[in-house]
Protein backbone atom coordinates (compact mmCIF):
# COMPACT_ATOMS: atom_id res chain seq x y z
CA UNK A 1 0.00 0.00 0.00
CA UNK A 2 1.12 3.24 -0.89
CA UNK A 3 0.59 6.86 0.24
CA UNK A 4 1.23 9.98 -2.17
CA UNK A 5 2.45 12.87 -1.38
CA UNK A 6 1.66 15.87 -3.62
CA UNK A 7 2.43 19.50 -2.47
CA UNK A 8 -0.24 22.14 -4.26
CA UNK A 9 -0.88 26.07 -5.14
CA UNK A 10 -2.85 26.75 -7.96
CA UNK A 11 -2.57 23.84 -10.27
CA UNK A 12 -6.20 23.22 -11.71
CA UNK A 13 -4.71 22.17 -14.88
CA UNK A 14 -2.61 19.17 -13.87
CA UNK A 15 -3.59 17.85 -10.44
CA UNK A 16 -6.58 15.67 -11.61
CA UNK A 17 -4.15 13.54 -14.26
CA UNK A 18 -1.88 13.11 -11.19
CA UNK A 19 -4.52 12.05 -8.98
CA UNK A 20 -6.16 9.81 -11.62
CA UNK A 21 -2.51 8.17 -12.75
CA UNK A 22 -2.01 7.55 -9.25
CA UNK A 23 -5.98 5.52 -8.98
CA UNK A 24 -4.41 4.00 -12.50
CA UNK A 25 -1.19 2.29 -11.30
CA UNK A 26 -1.30 2.06 -7.64
CA UNK A 27 -3.99 -0.22 -5.73
CA UNK A 28 -6.38 1.85 -3.15
CA UNK A 29 -3.47 4.73 -3.34
CA UNK A 30 -4.20 6.81 0.36
CA UNK A 31 -3.66 10.77 -1.17
CA UNK A 32 -2.19 13.48 0.93
CA UNK A 33 -2.54 16.91 -0.59
CA UNK A 34 -0.60 19.66 0.96
CA UNK A 35 -2.17 22.93 -0.79
CA UNK A 36 -0.29 26.20 -0.38
CA UNK A 37 -3.55 28.28 -0.28
CA UNK A 38 -4.84 27.56 -3.32
CA UNK A 39 -7.46 30.05 -5.11
CA UNK A 40 -8.69 28.43 -8.02
CA UNK A 41 -10.41 24.90 -8.42
CA UNK A 42 -7.74 22.93 -7.67
CA UNK A 43 -9.36 21.80 -4.37
CA UNK A 44 -12.80 21.81 -6.10
CA UNK A 45 -11.33 19.07 -8.66
CA UNK A 46 -9.28 17.34 -5.73
CA UNK A 47 -12.56 16.34 -3.76
CA UNK A 48 -13.90 15.09 -7.16
CA UNK A 49 -11.68 11.75 -6.28
CA UNK A 50 -12.50 11.50 -2.65
CA UNK A 51 -14.39 7.58 -1.89
CA UNK A 52 -17.19 8.47 0.11
CA UNK A 53 -19.71 5.57 1.17
CA UNK A 54 -23.12 7.21 0.90
CA UNK A 55 -22.18 8.93 -2.26
CA UNK A 56 -20.48 6.80 -4.38
CA UNK A 57 -22.56 3.31 -4.05
CA UNK A 58 -22.72 1.36 -7.18
CA UNK A 59 -19.05 3.08 -8.47
CA UNK A 60 -16.06 1.12 -8.91
CA UNK A 61 -13.53 1.74 -6.31
CA UNK A 62 -11.01 2.28 -8.64
CA UNK A 63 -12.28 5.88 -9.60
CA UNK A 64 -12.19 6.80 -6.15
CA UNK A 65 -9.16 6.83 -3.49
CA UNK A 66 -8.92 7.90 0.16
CA UNK A 67 -7.70 11.33 -0.54
CA UNK A 68 -6.69 14.35 2.43
CA UNK A 69 -6.30 17.59 2.06
CA UNK A 70 -3.90 19.60 4.66
CA UNK A 71 -3.37 23.27 4.33
CA UNK A 72 -0.24 24.74 5.24
CA UNK A 73 1.23 28.30 6.30
CA UNK A 74 4.89 29.83 5.99
CA UNK A 75 5.45 27.06 2.96
CA UNK A 76 8.83 25.58 1.94
CA UNK A 77 9.29 22.76 -0.36
CA UNK A 78 10.34 21.00 2.82
CA UNK A 79 7.88 22.09 5.49
CA UNK A 80 5.21 21.16 2.91
CA UNK A 81 7.11 17.65 2.58
CA UNK A 82 6.96 16.56 6.02
CA UNK A 83 3.66 17.91 7.16
CA UNK A 84 2.70 15.33 4.54
CA UNK A 85 4.52 12.74 5.83
CA UNK A 86 3.18 12.96 8.75
CA UNK A 87 -0.24 12.91 7.83
CA UNK A 88 0.61 9.58 5.81
CA UNK A 89 -0.89 6.29 7.34
CA UNK A 90 0.98 3.72 4.65
CA UNK A 91 4.85 2.88 4.74
CA UNK A 92 5.67 3.31 1.94
CA UNK A 93 5.54 7.25 0.89
CA UNK A 94 5.53 8.63 -3.08
CA UNK A 95 5.94 11.77 -3.54
CA UNK A 96 4.62 12.96 -6.86
CA UNK A 97 4.74 16.38 -8.58
CA UNK A 98 1.47 18.16 -9.36
CA UNK A 99 2.22 18.05 -13.28
CA UNK A 100 3.25 14.33 -13.32
CA UNK A 101 1.51 11.88 -14.51
CA UNK A 102 2.19 8.09 -13.91
CA UNK A 103 3.21 5.99 -16.93
CA UNK A 104 4.75 3.58 -15.91
CA UNK A 105 4.84 1.29 -12.18
CA UNK A 106 6.56 -2.17 -11.50
CA UNK A 107 5.67 -2.78 -8.41
CA UNK A 108 7.41 -6.33 -7.94
CA UNK A 109 10.84 -4.16 -9.18
CA UNK A 110 10.32 -1.21 -6.92
CA UNK A 111 9.17 -2.86 -3.76
CA UNK A 112 12.37 -5.25 -3.90
CA UNK A 113 14.02 -1.91 -4.35
CA UNK A 114 12.34 -0.54 -1.56
CA UNK A 115 13.06 -3.08 0.69
CA UNK A 116 16.84 -3.32 -0.30
CA UNK A 117 17.55 0.61 -0.52
CA UNK A 118 14.36 2.42 1.44
CA UNK A 119 14.63 4.95 -1.33
CA UNK A 120 13.97 5.54 -5.16
CA UNK A 121 13.19 7.94 -7.55
CA UNK A 122 12.01 7.81 -11.28
CA UNK A 123 12.55 8.26 -14.79
CA UNK A 124 10.69 11.82 -15.98
CA UNK A 125 9.21 12.13 -19.52
CA UNK A 126 9.59 16.11 -20.01
CA UNK A 127 6.13 17.38 -22.01
CA UNK A 128 6.41 20.89 -23.50
CA UNK A 129 2.98 22.09 -24.40
CA UNK A 130 2.03 18.73 -24.45
CA UNK A 131 5.25 17.69 -27.23
CA UNK A 132 7.82 15.39 -25.89
CA UNK A 133 11.03 17.45 -25.76
CA UNK A 134 14.67 16.01 -26.31
CA UNK A 135 16.23 15.40 -22.44
CA UNK A 136 18.58 18.09 -22.33
CA UNK A 137 20.33 19.62 -19.18
CA UNK A 138 18.66 18.17 -16.16
CA UNK A 139 16.56 15.83 -18.02
CA UNK A 140 19.41 14.03 -19.32
CA UNK A 141 19.86 12.74 -16.08
CA UNK A 142 16.61 10.21 -16.82
CA UNK A 143 17.78 7.58 -18.53
CA UNK A 144 16.55 4.20 -19.33
CA UNK A 145 19.37 2.31 -17.13
CA UNK A 146 19.22 1.66 -13.39
CA UNK A 147 21.79 4.02 -11.22
CA UNK A 148 23.06 3.52 -7.66
CA UNK A 149 23.98 6.96 -6.06
CA UNK A 150 23.48 9.26 -9.37
CA UNK A 151 26.42 11.99 -10.09
CA UNK A 152 25.10 15.08 -11.81
CA UNK A 153 28.13 16.35 -13.92
CA UNK A 154 26.14 19.36 -14.73
CA UNK A 155 24.86 20.33 -11.20
CA UNK A 156 28.32 18.68 -9.81
CA UNK A 157 26.92 16.70 -7.04
CA UNK A 158 24.53 13.63 -6.52
CA UNK A 159 21.21 14.02 -8.56
CA UNK A 160 17.91 13.22 -6.95
CA UNK A 161 14.66 14.76 -7.83
CA UNK A 162 11.15 14.48 -5.74
CA UNK A 163 8.65 14.58 -8.64
CA UNK A 164 8.47 11.00 -8.81
CA UNK A 165 10.45 9.63 -5.73
CA UNK A 166 9.30 7.05 -3.20
CA UNK A 167 10.76 6.24 0.49
CA UNK A 168 10.02 4.08 2.95
CA UNK A 169 8.34 6.22 6.09
CA UNK A 170 10.57 5.48 8.70
CA UNK A 171 13.55 7.50 6.73
CA UNK A 172 11.84 10.33 6.45
CA UNK A 173 10.43 10.45 9.86
CA UNK A 174 14.02 10.12 11.05
CA UNK A 175 15.73 12.17 8.47
CA UNK A 176 13.56 15.26 7.58
CA UNK A 177 13.52 17.59 4.87
CA UNK A 178 15.14 20.74 5.45
CA UNK A 179 12.69 23.46 5.51
CA UNK A 180 14.67 26.35 5.34
CA UNK A 181 15.31 25.56 1.85
CA UNK A 182 13.50 27.88 -0.48
CA UNK A 183 14.38 25.03 -3.12
CA UNK A 184 16.25 22.04 -4.26
CA UNK A 185 15.33 20.41 -0.97
CA UNK A 186 15.84 17.14 -2.45
CA UNK A 187 19.63 16.96 -3.76
CA UNK A 188 20.39 18.94 -0.29
CA UNK A 189 18.47 15.68 1.44
CA UNK A 190 20.24 12.96 -0.99
CA UNK A 191 23.97 14.40 -0.34
CA UNK A 192 23.17 14.33 3.47
CA UNK A 193 21.97 10.89 2.90
CA UNK A 194 24.58 9.34 0.76
CA UNK A 195 27.18 10.82 3.01
CA UNK A 196 25.48 9.19 5.57
CA UNK A 197 27.00 5.46 3.88
CA UNK A 198 23.57 5.08 2.14
CA UNK A 199 21.98 4.48 -0.93
CA UNK A 200 19.57 5.81 -3.78
CA UNK A 201 18.70 4.05 -6.86
CA UNK A 202 17.48 5.64 -9.88
CA UNK A 203 14.89 2.45 -11.39
CA UNK A 204 13.54 3.79 -14.57
CA UNK A 205 10.34 1.11 -14.25
CA UNK A 206 8.86 4.29 -12.08
CA UNK A 207 8.05 6.15 -14.72
CA UNK A 208 6.29 9.96 -15.16
CA UNK A 209 5.17 12.23 -17.70
CA UNK A 210 5.89 15.53 -16.02
CA UNK A 211 3.93 18.51 -18.00
CA UNK A 212 5.36 22.23 -18.64
CA UNK A 213 3.98 24.54 -16.04
CA UNK A 214 4.94 28.41 -15.37
CA UNK A 215 4.93 27.50 -11.51
CA UNK A 216 7.57 24.05 -12.45
CA UNK A 217 10.57 24.70 -10.85
CA UNK A 218 12.10 21.97 -12.83
CA UNK A 219 11.30 24.16 -15.98
CA UNK A 220 13.07 27.34 -15.33
CA UNK A 221 15.14 28.49 -18.41
CA UNK A 222 13.41 26.04 -20.41
CA UNK A 223 11.54 26.64 -23.55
Amino acid sequence: MFSVIIRVKNEEAFIGQAIQSCIDYLEQPEIVIVNDHSNDKSLYICRLFVANDDLNKGNPKSDFCNLKIINIDDYTPGKALNLGVKNCSNNNIIILSSHCSIKKFNHKIIIRDLEKYGVLFGNQNPLYHGKRIKKNYIWSNFTDKEVINMWSEAENRYFFHNAASIFKKDILVENPFDEKLAGKEDRYWARDWINKKNKIIYQPEFEVDHFYSLHGHTWKGIG
